[in-house]
């Protein structure tokens, strides 16, 4: 009986550890385009990704067919979702200020874009992923689109500013 149970565990971590070989670069790369982290300091986007592979691992036995990949993105999803929920109240523009290629735009922004636009997931999915209706992830990815298109202007320093600035300049 103990050689059957560790026999299936070593397959169970077998067949895990190919999942992870194959996802794992695909997976860090959304994560880190979701918390707008830049790719080679990305703290947040790693723990983030390893809760998800975690949960996936917990649940390997339980997928029955099911492809671990979606699974696993879903949770990284709603976990990010979750995340911003807590840290800033609502799933809206208040956010730390990311310096990512994504850092302009709110994490609901960048959450719906990533779903959509990097990992394919259709407006259907998306939305009922994230609870939302199918117009309403439509108009968040086209928000989100034309923000990367075509960025606000950087606000201007005041007059007050500048000359104060070039007062210090000068000796």
């Amino acid at each position: 009986m103990r050689d059957r149970h560790a026999s299936h565990g070593a397959r169970r971590a077998r067949e895990f550890e190919a999942f992870v070989a194959g996802a794992a670069g695909r997976l860090l790369h959304a994560a880190t385009l979701l918390t707008a982290e830049t790719p080679d300091a990305n703290p947040r986007a790693r723990r983030l990704l390893a809760l998800s592979l975690a949960h996936t691992y917990a649940s390997w036995d339980r997928l029955h067919g099911e492809d671990p990949y979606d699974r696993t993105r879903q949770y990284l999803a709603t976990r990010f979702a979750r995340e911003v929920w807590h840290r800033y109240g609502v799933l809206a523009r208040s956010r730390r200020h990311p310096v990512g290629t994504l850092g302009g735009l709110a994490p609901q922004e960048r959450l719906v874009l990533v779903l959509r636009l990097y990992e394919g997931v259709a407006e259907e999915q998306a939305a009922a992923l994230l609870g939302l209706p199918v117009d309403r992830v439509r108009t968040i990815c086209a928000r989100a689109t034309t923000t990367l298109l075509h960025p606000p202007p950087a606000p201007a320093r005041p007059v007050a500013a500048k000359a104060a600035g070039a007062e210090a300049a000068t000796p």
